[in-house]
């Protein structure tokens, strides 16, 4: 009976050689098949997962920020007309936007460009606040419907920090430079980061700018975007857009 228990007897060694993965046979060829579309199902569902994301994002940061903004605006108004028991969203956005309108129709005006002189007088003499709303106005300014007082003359293209590399910028005037070999006409231009209202000035010659054919909002729709609505041919002002004088950009600032 000894002899019988030793011989039916399996060493542990060999127990555990059975279940190892890496000394078990080869998977037969339906597993490998199967194998294969699993990872053909997995990637072409992750590819059009990301697609949906791509064309969501955009989509839902945009009705995020019009949310955030028609309550932001509903805010103002809406409160009155709670208390006068009316409670209908919307109401109040739509009030503030008729405000709006008689805003500039009262500006526009004599009486009313005189009121505005003199608050406007009234906050440059405040510390600290006079500094927030100039930089403020500067940025409502640049983007005024009014020609006149449109703070951005043209959008430009300087040949910016090397030679062969270009930034967009926007001429904000011009200024004549006093030197011995006679006067130099330069204008200041402003090259703004991708946030708008911070940015460097240079003094360029004006015969070195490149005033392509954009207007304003194009130029400032370019640098906010971080270039991604940049056209795919800009020529300059003037010129017809032929094949060698086509204005490759190699750097946006």
């Amino acid at each position: 009976m000894a002899e019988e228990k030793v011989s039916t007897s399996t060493p542990l060694s060999q127990v555990e050689d059975c279940e190892d993965p890496a000394k078990s046979p080869p998977n037969s060829p339906n597993s490998s098949t199967r194998k294969a579309c699993c990872a053909l199902i997995q990637s072409w569902v992750s590819k059009k997962f990301m697609t949906g994301c791509v064309v969501l994002f955009p989509v839902a940061v945009t009705f995020f920020i019009t949310w955030w903004f028609i309550q932001f605006v509903d805010g103002f108004f809406s409160p009155l007309y709670v208390k006068l028991g009316i409670d209908i969203f919307g109401v109040g956005f739509l009030t503030s936007l008729v405000f709006v309108f008689l805003v500039g129709i009262f500006v526009s005006s004599w009486l009313g460009a005189t009121v505005f002189s003199l608050g406007e007088w009234i906050i440059k003499r405040m510390p600290f606040i006079r500094h927030i709303y100039s930089a403020s106005k500067q940025i409502s300014t640049a983007i005024s419907p009014d020609q006149n007082t449109t703070a951005f003359k043209e959008v430009a293209i300087i040949r910016h920090p090397r030679v062969g590399e270009y930034a967009f910028g926007f001429i904000t005037s011009s200024v004549v430079l006093q030197t011995e070999t006679g006067d130099e006409e330069l204008c200041s231009v402003y090259v703004p980061t991708n946030h708008m209202y911070i940015g460097d000035i240079f003094l360029v010659n004006s015969a070195e700018i490149i005033r392509p054919n954009l207007s304003i909002r194009e130029g400032i729709e370019i640098i906010v975007s971080g270039g991604m609505t940049m056209p795919q041919m800009i020529s300059p002002i003037g010129r017809m857009p032929h094949k060698n004088q086509s204005i490759r950009l190699n750097r946006i600032t």
